[in-house]
């Protein structure tokens, strides 16, 4: 999933950054409302985890513009501020899910692989297709059985294929969902991560390529 994590101190947004990208999301940073909006306005993202005590523009009008956009983002809101009637301040304001600050990294990157189900038609919980099995929640893959060790990188993209059923999915498809803002486009990260997985998911081949279009599990 692509993750956009809003939080203005910066050893405690680079710790969730490591933490969700270790789970394989794609994750941009952004230090202020400000810079949010304008992240916002320029990716789509499945989930944004929102410090509510922003500086610039504050983390509630923030999360009023993601609901009155309609954007499909799903909106975690962090605060430090754990009375009930702090969250249900938080909750009127449009956000998804309220969590309060000091928090188990395990339990906020269960919340957020959680809102970012809500974010798009629901997978079920392991996904199938042509004798492959990945779970998202365990981060395993399997093909006939044998477990098949892959990447960070490696399992997004093949997460991604899979969710598309057979349909045919674009490199900047790929490259939206699997890497954040800061990859270059143009550098052939989506074809060389394709020739890593193919490799380790061994033979008969099952990642196409459909010419000038993108990549299917068929």
């Amino acid at each position: 999933m692509r993750v956009l994590v809003v939080e203005d101190e910066p050893l405690l947004a680079a710790a969730i950054a490591e933490w969700l990208r270790d789970e394989s999301h794609a994750v941009d940073l952004a230090g202020d409302g400000a810079a949010a909006l304008d992240r916002l306005s320029i990716n789509q993202y499945d989930v944004l985890v929102l410090d509510r005590d922003l500086p610039v523009v504050h983390g509630d009008d923030v999360c009023r513009h993601v609901v009155e956009s309609g954007l499909p983002t799903r909106v975690l809101m962090l605060t430090a501020a754990a009375a009930v009637t702090d969250r249900v301040e938080g909750l009127g304001l449009g956000a998804d899910d309220y969590l309060t600050k000091p928090f188990a990294f395990t339990e906020l990157a269960a919340r957020v692989l959680a809102l970012g189900r809500r974010s798009r038609p629901a997978d079920p919980p392991v996904l199938r297709r042509a004798g492959l099995t990945l779970d998202p929640a365990r981060h395993e893959v399997f093909r006939d059985q044998r477990y098949v060790p892959l990447s960070k990188k490696e399992f997004a993209v093949l997460a991604e294929l899979l969710r598309a059923d057979g349909a045919t999915v674009s490199a900047e498809q790929l490259l939206e969902k699997a890497w954040d803002e800061h990859v270059d486009p143009f550098t052939g990260a989506v074809r060389l991560t394709i020739l890593k997985l193919r490799r380790k998911l061994g033979e008969p081949g099952l990642v196409e390529t459909v010419t000038g279009v993108g990549y299917r599990i068929p």
